[in-house]
């Protein structure tokens, strides 16, 4: 039940960012409410399709699609009353991201696969709803840039996989390795870290 909660609030979170990031292009209605659906529901459908699952997951339930659309319906007339749209941005996107990952990586353990593939394909949702989104919005990718974004997913998920291996009956665990996620975040968010200039490609 825990799961499923956290699933749904993971889809509000990032609908909320598909809506705000595509605020600035001049989008109708229905292209706005679109592009919040698709953030929230990218990652895992593409999580689904890859691990060759029967139904992808808001098929088989549509209360996910659901809170996709309404979600997104209510951030296209709320986000015009909020002043600091980048800052909401930004607390919705570490949710999001948190969330997604944790969930998904403790449904593709329950599945029956392995961690390594269990940590895999939860960074991979994490991420994959604000790389759709940055780029039919036209921005920059996050995770493609310099900011500290993927590397809390993966630690998240390595946390989340250690406690169930150790301790699974314990039922925090998710919860622990969301908070593990955003708080990495936040720091990354207000502290302005960046991954050290070492490990990034450059250009020669």
């Amino acid at each position: 039940m825990l799961l499923y909660i956290l699933g749904m609030i993971g889809i509000a979170a990032f609908a909320i960012t598909g809506v705000i990031s595509s605020g600035k292009r001049d989008m109708d209605l229905f292209s706005i409410v679109l592009l919040g659906m698709v953030t929230s529901l990218g990652g895992g459908t593409i999580r689904d399709t890859i691990l060759g699952v029967e139904d992808v997951y808001w098929v088989k339930d549509t209360s996910y699609l659901w809170v996709a659309f309404l979600s997104s319906l209510f951030a296209f007339f709320a986000v015009r009353i909020i002043n600091d749209r980048q800052r909401v941005f930004h607390y919705a996107d570490a949710f999001g991201l948190a969330l997604f990952t944790v969930v998904a990586t403790e449904r593709v353990l329950d599945l029956g696969f392995s961690p390594t593939i269990a940590i895999t394909m939860g960074v991979t949702t994490g991420v994959a709803g604000g790389i759709i989104r940055d780029l039919v919005s036209n921005r920059p990718p996050m995770v493609l840039g310099r900011e500290f974004y993927a590397t809390p997913a993966f630690i998240g998920a390595v946390l989340l996989v250690l406690l169930q291996k150790n301790i699974p009956s314990h039922e925090y665990n998710s919860i622990y390795a969301v908070a593990l996620i955003f708080i990495l975040r936040l720091f990354a968010i207000h502290k302005g870290l960046y991954y050290p200039s070492w490990l990034l490609y450059k250009k020669r």
